[in-house]
C-alpha cells in the first residue's frame, strides 16, 4: 500500500505544472494533499478519474482560495470524516479522513505561525489536535496522520539551527512535535532514516530550492501498532509542482 502527501500549494496551480501526469507515474494507491486552496466544484474531477483515482473527497476552508485538504483515492473508504468537530480548526479545512480495512489516513494541514495572532492560533490548534488524536487512537489504533505539521523536529531537519527564533522552528513547536511522537506515533522517515539530511519545503525566495536551503515540514506519522508494517519512507525531490515536494509512505496491508 503506497500512500503519498503533498502540499500542493494550490491545487489549480499544481495542475497546470503537470500534476496529473506526475500522479500517474508515481501510482500510488492513496493520495494526502494539503494547501489545495480550492473548493470541489472548482475542479474538473474526471482528471483525477481518469488517473484512477475514482474516489476523491475535498474539504475546503471556507474562506475561498486558502487552505484546504483532500484525500484521492483508488479503492472506496469504508467512512470519511470531514473535519474534527471543533469549529475553530474545521473552518479553515485542516482535517480529513479515510478509514479503510486495517488502517485509517488522515491529511493534515497543521496551521503556519505567521505573527503573533496565528501562530497562538497555531498553538491552540496543537493543543486540541493532541486531546483529538488521543482520543482517536483508543478507536483507531491502526492510524497514519500525513501532511504539513509545519514544524522542522531536531537540528538534522533544518538547513539552518541557528533559525531558533523563527515559527516552525521555535522550541515550542520542536517541543510539541518531539511529545507528539512520544504519545503513540513513529515519523516514518526518521525511523528508516535516523541520520538522512532530506528537505521537503522550500522558500521561493533567494534561490532557495536551488540551494537546497530547505526545511523537512512534511511528515507521515504512523501509529506505533503499525510500526512492523512500515516498509519504505521517502522524499520525493524531483516533483515540483509546489515549494513543497511530495512524501511517500509504502506500508504492508
Amino acid at each position: 500500500m503506497k500512500i503519498i502527501s503533498y502540499n500542493v500549494n494550490g491545487i489549480r496551480a499544481a495542475i497546470n505544472k503537470g500534476f496529473v501526469d506526475w500522479l500517474k507515474l508515481a501510482d500510488p494507491d492513496v493520495v494526502c494533499l494539503q494547501e489545495i486552496k480550492a473548493m470541489e466544484d472548482q475542479l474538473d474531477l474526471s482528471l483525477f478519474h481518469n488517473a484512477g483515482y475514482e474516489h476523491t473527497y475535498w474539504f475546503s476552508a471556507q474562506k475561498k482560495g486558502y487552505s484546504g485538504v483532500a484525500i484521492l483515492s483508488k479503492t472506496k473508504p469504508n467512512h470519511i470524516e470531514f473535519g474534527t468537530g471543533i469549529e475553530s480548526m474545521d473552518i479553515e479545512g485542516r482535517n480529513l479522513r479515510a478509514d479503510f480495512d486495517g488502517f485509517s489516513v488522515m491529511s493534515l494541514y497543521l496551521p503556519s505561525g505567521t505573527n503573533d495572532l496565528r501562530l497562538q492560533h497555531k498553538f491552540d490548534y496543537m493543543d486540541m489536535f493532541q486531546d483529538y488524536t488521543n482520543t482517536l487512537k483508543s478507536k483507531l489504533p491502526n492510524l497514519i496522520i500525513c501532511g504539513d505539521y509545519n514544524i522542522c523536529h531536531e537540528e538534522i531537519d533544518i538547513h539552518n539551527p541557528k533559525m531558533k527564533g523563527v515559527s516552525g522552528f521555535l522550541p515550542e513547536e520542536r517541543e510539541w512535535l518531539g511529545k507528539f511522537i512520544d504519545n503513540g506515533f513513529i515519523d516514518s522517515y526518521r525511523f528508516l532514516h535516523p541520520e538522512r539530511q532530506e528537505y521537503s519545503w522550500w522558500s521561493y525566495r533567494a534561490n532557495a530550492r536551488a540551494n537546497n536551503k530547505g526545511w523537512r515540514l512534511d511528515y507521515a506519522m504512523v501509529s506505533q501498532p503499525l510500526q512492523e508494517k512500515i516498509k519504505r519512507a521517502v522524499i520525493l525531490t524531483e516533483a515540483v509542482h509546489s515549494d513543497h515536494c511530495p512524501i511517500l509512505l509504502e506500508i504492508e496491508n
